[in-house]
Order: C-alpha cells, then structure tokens, then sequence
C-alpha cells in the first residue's frame, strides 16, 4: 500500500485484487451454486472452464483435473447443474470466478443421467434381447389393459378397439403412473395380470408427461417386471418422441397409446376383405382340384374294361398262344422225325443186310458163333452160311 492521499490508502491494482480475492473466500466460504452451463472450453491440460449462466447473469467457472476426474458423467453445454465451489478473483485479470470442487446434476438432468446408466446396465444384462421378446398374438382372445383408470390414455385406448374389434374383450388392470408409489404398483400389477392369466396380450400405457411424470417407467423393478412377464406386453407411454425404459424392454413398443390398440386390434373390415379373399382363392384351389380328380377318373374309367371283354380278350390270348404252342411242337416234331429219318438212312446203310446184298455172306458154325477163321472149323462139321436172301448148310471135306 503506497502513501494516504487526504487520509485515504492507495492501492495498487494487484494488491486491491489481492485483497478483494482474501474478502470474498473469507465472506462466502464453500457455497452451491446452481446455473446453466455454457462456454465450456477443455484444454489440453485437463482443466475446465465455463460460465454458469441464468436468465440475469454470467459467473466464470474453472474446473481443475484433480475435481474433474471425480465428476461421473459428461459435461456439456446446456446442462443444468449445482455446483460446489470458492468464490475467488483471478487476481492477474481481475475477473470474478468459481473455484468449483464438484458438480452435479439438477433437475430432469440427473434423472436423464440416471435413465442412460439403467439403459446401459439393462443392454449389458440382455433385457433389450430380441432373442427373449414374445410374439404377439395375431387374433388376441381378450386384452388387458395396465394404466390409471382416469387417464385420458385408456379412454384412447378403448375408443380405437370399439372402433376396430368390438368383438374382443378387454380388462383394466388399474394402477397409479405416476408419483412415488406408481413403479411399485406397475409391478404389482403385471404380477397380478399373469398371475390371473386372463388376457393372452398386455397393454402398458399413459399420456405424454415430462421426465419426470414417466420416472416409474424407467425403475429398475419396472424392467424386470416386464421382462419376467409370460404374457406378451405391448407398450404405449407418452408421445411418438418419448422413450422409457419399459419401451426398451417390453415386447413391442407403440409410439402412443392409441397407436398400442392400433397395433393389438385386428381391423374387422380389413380382415372380413382378407377373409373374401381367401375363401375365393380356397374355392378356386378346390374347382381346380375336383378338375384334376374328374379328369383323372375319366382317364381310369377308359383304361377299365368290362369283365366279359376282359375275358375274352384272355381267350383270344389264350388261342394265340395255343397255335403258337403247335407251331412250336410242328417244328420240333419235324426237327427230331428228320432227324430220326437221317439216323435210319445211316443205320439201313450199315445194316449187314446191306452188306450181304453186295455179295458178301456169313459163316458161323453149326452150333452158333461167326467162323472168323479157317483154324475154328474140323473136317466133317456142319457150317451155315448167310446170305442176303436165305442161308445154306454145308459140311467142311477140308480146311
């Protein structure tokens, strides 16, 4: 501090800071300040600064790497957040800041930071699966219906299925959508739906309502309620661009309530055309089929003779193969007679008759037995002798 001038100190611009940066860490302490973030810069040295804004006012912000690394989640542009923080001044500058030492969330900006982590844990553990969603009946028998009975949603909901399928009963499940005790009732309720088993479809439903209406859709017990359900449920929860948790798990997600009756109400008129149609494509299928069966009985009808005719087409078969029987004994019987001729005409040419016809005899003895030799004769034996027309005896005078 330099000298008094008329009794006053003179500061000078360092030391004035010096001394506003002391009265302002002094006075305030650690405080919490809540705000909008904006101009948020990250160095490379891991630092952070921002402002934190309000509909009147701007406050400098530095976030240094030690107390960033503590913070859990993102920070961006636009968030809402309470911090805790050292009021102080960047001496150097003069500018009025916050030291902060932690952040966090505020409003529907620590609840949407709550709905990602779910969604994240939920994915991870599979309850997102296609592999586990059930398939929705094509023709529900009877429709259950989980949502306030006051809600404008189920009046929608059952304007829509007056309208497209009177002829399918529905049953309100009642329960609270909103408030503390509504996730707990949602669960008791899916509980109490399967456990009556009455309906072969669910429909899970309310209006549109900000993040916070909808927090019992996005608890955790909700989810596996859901997910444990064994009747299909069909969620319609708030508007085309608001998603829950319950969205994410249940078997199939409609945009609205009304577009979740839409998509579970077979329209009469639709299916009564459907139902024409195919009960002309069935006609047309049988006519087709009695043709082919008409044509083909016609086709046996010419192949099936009568039993007479087919008896004597077998007698005409018979005498058919009679001659051929006595073709085949003709020829044989000629084969073997020239045959037998041929053997006859060997056998008279070999024939000893034959022979003696030439000229030729046989001598034997008396006795019997053909002489061969002049040795097997004695003088004084009576000889025959063959010839071809008669034999003569005759006695040996010598040999």
């Amino acid at each position: 501090m330099n000298d008094n001038l008329n009794g006053m100190p003179i500061y000078t611009v360092s030391m004035l800071n010096a001394e506003a940066s002391s009265l302002l860490t002094s006075h305030f302490g650690a405080i919490w300040v809540s705000g909008e973030i904006s101009n948020l810069s990250r160095p490379s040295s891991g630092h952070l600064y921002f402002s934190l804004k309000d509909s009147g006012a701007q406050i400098r912000c530095a976030l240094f790497r030690f107390q960033h690394q503590k913070v859990d989640f993102q920070l961006e542009n636009g968030q809402q957040v309470i911090v805790r923080a050292q009021t102080g001044l960047y001496e150097p500058r003069g500018d009025f800041q916050l030291i902060v030492t932690s952040v966090q969330l505020a409003g529907s900006g620590k609840l949407q930071l709550a709905f990602e982590q779910l969604k994240k844990d939920l994915e991870k553990a599979g309850l997102f699966d296609e592999v586990h969603k059930k398939p929705l009946p094509l023709f529900p028998k009877q429709i259950g219906i989980i949502t306030s009975p006051t809600a404008a949603a189920l009046h929608d909901i059952l304007k829509v299925l007056k309208r497209r399928a009177p002829q399918i009963p529905v049953i309100i499940y009642p329960t609270q959508v909103q408030g503390d005790n509504a996730a707990a009732q949602i669960v008791a309720t899916i509980q109490e739906a399967n456990h009556r088993a009455e309906c072969d479809v669910l429909i899970l439903a309310r209006g549109g309502g900000s993040l916070e209406d909808l927090w019992p859709f996005n608890e955790k017990i909700v989810a596996h309620a859901i997910f444990d359900s064994d009747i299909p449920i069909v969620t319609g929860i708030g508007h085309q661009t608001d998603f829950t948790i319950a969205d994410f798990v249940a078997d199939f997600r409609a945009p609205t309530p009304s577009a979740a009756a839409e998509c579970m109400s077979p329209n009469r008129e639709e299916y009564l055309n459907l139902l024409a149609q195919q009960l002309l494509r069935l006609r047309n299928i049988m006519f087709a089929q009695l043709k082919s069966y008409q044509d083909h009985l016609m086709h046996l009808q010419k192949r099936l003779q009568h039993p007479g005719e087919k008896l004597r087409m077998q007698a005409q078969q018979l005498d058919q193969l009679e001659n051929h029987l006595l073709r085949v004994m003709r020829f044989y019987m000629n084969q073997k007679h020239e045959k037998i001729s041929h053997c006859a005409q060997l056998l008279e040419t070999l024939s000893p008759l034959k022979i003696l016809q030439r000229g030729f005899s046989i001598t034997r003895k008396k006795s019997g037995g053909v002489i061969t030799s002049c040795n097997e004769v004695v003088v004084g034996e009576l000889i025959m002798t063959r010839l071809h027309d008669g034999e003569i005896e005759s006695k040996v005078v010598s040999s």
